[in-house]
């Protein structure tokens, strides 16, 4: 069966004709996950949509989420992508987390959430130390509302402390970097292909 995947870009430039480190690092991964014929449909600039503040589905007049969200339930494996700010996920990654609080509520007959036998991998940037902490946060929340996290689920990048080069600005894609986003890709398409073929029971 065809594996199906969409990146969130949680990077805080709104314009999307800004270039974006965030970016970089998901085109990386949509390589690795080409490679074992998952296809990334589309990389979703957050910053640029009207994402309202809350934890219901739908937050009224002009929230963009609903949609956002009917996007990502259609996908069997989310890239939620961002930078490191102050030594943590960045406020919009917060965001789209916070919102994601109200599948909790949103369960079927069996007790599973609407990201039930979903699998989600990180992509981290940053030029100060971060990357563990960034992705406990995102891994923490996404498995507390239902989201699978396979093994070896985060490709990152930072750069040295205090420093001025952004990931974008590499002349070439670190080894470490394409070595662990083969990984990553990898075990994300092993694993949900094995649940979209026989899904969690509940």
């Amino acid at each position: 069966m065809p594996l199906t995947a969409i990146a969130l870009n949680c990077t805080l430039k709104a314009d999307p004709t800004k270039e974006s480190s965030t970016d970089a690092m998901i085109a990386v991964l949509a390589k690795a996950f080409a490679e074992h014929d998952v296809t990334v449909s589309e990389t979703v600039r957050v910053a640029a949509l009207d994402i309202k503040p809350g934890v219901t589905s739908d937050e009224g007049d002009g929230d963009a989420w609903p949609g956002l969200r009917g996007k990502i339930l259609a996908h069997d494996i989310l890239i939620f992508g961002g930078p490191i700010w102050l030594g943590q996920v960045g406020s919009v990654a917060k965001r789209v987390l916070e919102r994601m609080d109200a599948f909790l509520g949103e369960t079927d007959d069996q007790g599973r959430m609407p990201s039930y036998s979903k699998v989600a991998v990180a992509a981290i940037v940053g030029n100060e130390d971060g990357a563990h902490m960034s992705s406990s946060q995102i891994f923490q929340a996404l498995n507390d509302v239902g989201w699978t996290i396979p093994a070896v689920a985060a490709c990152y990048w930072v750069g040295e402390a205090m420093g001025s080069v952004d990931f974008k600005d590499l002349e070439t894609t670190p080894k470490k970097v394409t070595e662990t986003a083969a990984m990553v890709a990898a075990n994300a398409a092993h694993l949900a292909g094995l649940l979209k073929a026989q899904p969690y029971p509940g």
